[in-house]
């Protein structure tokens, strides 16, 4: 590997110094390695990055997946959050399955991507990629919105509801889980449709296809807003539209363990299972 960047989260406690015994362990083995935060701009510096390790929870991978998407830099999560879906090393493993990864042990994993733009008036005023979520919903008034969803151009229905959930399988097991939609397991590249607290209209969960282009306009007369793996809400006005679609590239995580972990992870995740000593 050509050069290694260590990405931490800045408000977690003790994950800076562990981004630098990460670094000083990679150039230990005769690896380049640099540090720095996540909610640093890193543009300059990625050209030659061949791995991301990123040191937070599933919001930090989020950032990091963003930050390599168009230099297709793979990433590997290091958990210091509460979940750790998306991390493949912990505190106590990351020398072993570090080893693993500069010893060719590995495998990529593809992740989908979404491509969303926000379009008024005809105009496009906004682009955004996202690898959990895009979610259009209501502001701080508690008042339901409607959302006319076309699919491939048709319409398919007109949701009364509090909000609307685009995920990809990644975010299956994030809001879209918690609004009571399906979990999907990462190797499938479909979208998920989730509405938030339907009022009288479609409840369901949608699941499309890969190549589907998703329209859903807005229809208000008080606030809305759209939100990105659950970054900084963007204000949306009445008859604002917003598209979603595959992003052109796909997210890739570093995976030492066997293709089946999806399950058992999420399941321990969960707290169904109990958890192992080296998760």
């Amino acid at each position: 590997m050509k050069q290694i960047a260590v990405l931490y989260h800045p408000k977690l406690a003790g994950a800076e110094q562990l981004a630098h015994e990460v670094a000083d362990w990679l150039r230990a083995q005769a690896v380049a390695a640099w540090v720095s935060s996540t909610n640093e701009e890193h543009d300059g510096r990625l050209a030659d990055v061949s791995l991301l390790v990123v040191l937070g929870g599933d919001g930090s991978t989020l950032r990091a997946a963003r930050l390599g998407l168009d230099y297709q830099i793979p990433v590997l999560g290091i958990n210091k959050g509460r979940v750790g879906f998306l991390s493949e090393a912990n505190p106590d493993n990351w020398q072993e399955r570090l080893g693993c990864v500069l010893s060719g042990d590995y495998w990529l994993e593809k992740r989908l991507m979404l491509a969303t733009s926000l379009r008024r008036n005809g105009q496009i005023i906004g682009t955004f990629a996202a690898l959990n979520d895009v979610v259009v919903g209501r502001g701080k008034q508690a008042r339901v919105l409607r959302l006319h969803l076309r699919v491939d151009g048709d319409l398919v229905t007109t949701y009364t509801a509090d909000g609307l959930i685009v995920a990809t399988p990644t975010g299956s097991t994030a809001y879209s889980m918690a609004a009571g939609g399906p979990i999907l397991p990462p190797q499938l590249q479909n979208f998920v449709i989730v509405p938030v607290a339907a009022h009288l209209s479609l409840d369901r969960a949608l699941v499309l296809h890969e190549e589907a282009s998703i329209s859903i306009e807005v229809e208000m007369d008080h606030e809305a807003t759209l939100m990105a793996d659950g970054q900084d809400g963007l204000p949306l006005r009445n008859g604002d539209v917003v598209v979603v679609t595959k992003h052109p590239q796909a997210t890739y995580f570093v995976r030492v363990e066997s293709s089946g972990y999806f399950y058992r992870r999420l399941m321990r995740r969960l707290g169904f299972v109990r958890q192992q000593p080296d998760e």
